[in-house]
C-alpha cells in the first residue's frame, strides 16, 4: 500500500529523513515511532505530497506520489498537523464543505460517517461547542470522506485525555476491522501503538533502526529480567562479552542470539555480582523501544 525507496529529505545541511526504506502492506495497522525530531512528520508530509523529497521514490497504492498525485492519493484520508475547522459552523456543515473540495457527497454518506466516529446527535452543533475529543473525532470523520483504502494518521490522539485516547483507539480498530482500510499511525503513545498496531517501524535521527511485527517484539525467548547489585555494570559486561544485545532502565536485557539465562548467571557469579532474579519476560513495546534507542545511541555514527 505504501512503499518508500531510499527517501531522503535535507533541510539546509541536516537530513531530516535519511535513505528511508519503508513498506506498509495492505491490511496492516502500521505504527511509525520515534522521538520528536526523528523524521516521522517529515516522512508523512512526503507521503502526502506536501513535502518534496531530496531523493528517493514514494509510491502509494502502486502510484508515484509526485508523478501521479491523484492516482496515488485519490483514496487516501489523512490527519496531518493540526486539523482546522470553521468553529461557527456545525460539524455536518464542515464535512459538507470539505467534501465539496473534491466531490459532492450525499447527505446519507455524511451522516453515516458522523455515526462511524461517534458524533451522531451532535452533527448540528457548532464546532466551537465541541470538546477536544469531539474535534479529534471530526478530524477522523474528514479522513473518511474519500471512501479511503488508506488512512494516514499523524498523532491522532495528541492532546486527548485518557478517555478520549481510549475512544480514539476503539474507533481506529473498528474502522480497520469493518471498513478493511490500511492504516499508517504515527504516535508517541507507546501503549496505544502496542494495543493497536500489527507492525511498526522506529526512526531515530531520520534513519530506520527497526521494522517488524508486534509478535517479533513480544518474543519471550530473548528477554530476561535481571536483578543484581549494579544493573548498569552488569549490562556493560554482558554486552562486552557478547551475551546481551542491549539493556533497559527497567531491569531487562535482550539476550544475544543463541544465549540462554544460564550463561548470564554464570557470567555474573564469576564476576562476584549477586543474582537476585533471572526470569524470562514478555517484552513490552516501551521496554523494547527504550532498549532500541539505547542500542542506536551507542552505535558509531556514519
Amino acid at each position: 500500500m505504501i512503499r518508500l525507496e531510499q527517501v531522503t529529505k535535507i533541510f539546509g545541511c541536516r537530513p531530516a529523513v535519511d535513505a528511508l526504506d519503508l513498506h506498509v502492506p495492505t491490511g496492516e495497522i502500521y505504527g511509525l515511532l520515534g522521538h520528536n525530531g526523528a523524521g516521522k512528520s517529515t516522512a508523512i508530509g512526503m507521503m502526502l505530497g506536501q513535502v518534496w523529497p531530496t531523493a528517493g521514490r514514494i509510491k502509494i497504492r502502486g502510484r508515484d506520489v509526485f508523478a501521479d498525485r491523484w492516482g496515488a492519493l485519490g483514496r487516501v484520508g489523512a490527519i496531518f498537523e493540526s486539523p482546522a475547522f470553521y468553529d461557527y459552523l456545525s460539524g455536518y456543515r464542515n464535512l459538507e464543505i470539505f467534501a465539496s473540495y473534491t466531490a459532492p457527497t450525499p447527505r446519507k454518506r455524511l451522516l453515516e460517517i458522523l455515526d462511524w466516529v461517534g458524533l451522531s446527535g451532535r452533527e448540528k452543533s457548532k464546532v466551537r461547542t465541541y470538546s477536544h475529543g469531539m474535534r479529534a473525532r471530526l478530524a477522523l470523520a474528514q479522513t473518511l470522506l474519500p471512501d479511503p483504502e488508506l488512512l494516514i494518521l499523524d498523532e491522532p490522539s495528541d492532546g486527548l485525555d485518557p478517555e478520549g485516547i481510549h475512544e480514539m483507539r476503539r474507533t481506529i480498530l473498528r474502522l480497520h476491522c469493518e471498513l478493511k482500510v490500511t492504516i499508517l499511525l504515527s504516535s508517541h503513545f507507546l501503549n496505544e501503538v502496542e494495543q493497536t498496531c500489527t507492525r511498526i517501524a522506529v526512526l531515530k535521527q531520520g534513519r530506520k533502526v527497526f521494522e517488524g511485527g508486534m509478535r517479533q517484539i513480544r518474543r519471550r525467548d530473548r528477554w530476561l529480567r535481571v536483578r543484581t547489585s549494579d544493573f548498569k555494570a552488569a549490562v556493560g559486561g554482558l554486552t562486552e562479552a557478547g551475551l546481551a544485545a542491549a539493556g533497559t532502565g527497567e531491569g531487562m536485557i535482550v539476550l544475544a542470539d543463541g544465549v540462554g539465562p544460564e550463561a548470564v548467571a554464570r557470567f555474573l557469579v564469576e564476576r562476584g555480582m549477586p543474582v537476585y532474579e533471572l526470569s524470562p519476560a514478555e517484552q513490552t513495546l516501551e521496554n523494547f523501544y527504550l532498549a532500541l534507542m539505547d542500542a542506536a545511541q551507542n552505535q558509531p555514527s556514519g
